[in-house]
């Protein structure tokens, strides 16, 4: 396989997986059962201001990158496709995606719905072409301030949340069910769309979805 082909290989797998990503992601949203942590601060960002949740993805993944700069943290294609894509997605699959009826379809919708972003993280983190912008925060806090990864992740995740259901957007069940189980689906799936030789990298704690 030469390189160019390896190249489109690649890059298809990166839009197949934010693709998917951005299905489960409005799954879960439309289940009602709390939504996974970034998009409670899109969602209250929509009560308060208006828009749609992916523009409210796409701004925030936009100013998240521009505190790339003074971390001088480098975006790669997969950078700005995954804020560009998935922002498109989410409001594609919101207009398209029916809501469940009943408690039981609701749960159902949530477990399948963190499951295809797992598998849609996976596939794009695989594809090498570039880290999420919320990735790149991380590592970039991880590096200036010395910190563990689990420790500023973590930081990182309760702010957001807090921002977020201070501002409206709905915090819940489903998204505690998010932050324990998307690293071991992630960590299961990536072997699986892994395109490098070397041992494939293990995501700790919960890589984003958006």
């Amino acid at each position: 396989m030469n390189y160019l082909e390896r190249r489109t290989g690649r890059i298809a797998q990166l839009l197949a997986g934010l693709t998917v990503l951005a299905l489960g992601e409005v799954m879960i949203i439309k289940a009602h059962l709390g939504v996974i942590p970034w998009d409670v601060l899109a969602q209250g960002m929509l009560h308060q201001f208006g828009l749609t949740i992916g523009q409210w993805s796409m701004i925030i993944g936009g100013v998240v990158l521009l505190l790339w700069i003074p971390m001088r943290e480098r975006p790669g294609l997969g950078t700005v496709t995954n804020v560009a894509l998935t922002g498109f997605g989410l409001d594609f699959f919101t207009r398209v995606l029916p809501a469940p009826h009943g408690p039981v379809a609701a749960g159902l919708f949530l477990v399948v719905g963190v499951v295809l972003n797992g598998i849609g993280t996976a596939a794009y983190i695989g594809s090498r072409l570039g880290s999420g912008p919320r990735d790149g925060l991380m590592t970039g806090l991880v590096r200036l301030t010395g910190g563990s990864v689990r420790l500023v992740r973590t930081c990182i995740e309760i702010a957001v949340v807090t921002a977020g259901a201070l501002l409206g957007g709905n915090l819940g069940a489903g998204t505690f069910v998010f932050a324990l189980s998307i690293g071991m689906i992630v960590h299961v799936a990536l072997p699986y769309f892994s395109r490098a030789k070397a041992v494939v990298p293990r995501p700790e704690p919960c890589p984003e979805a958006a």
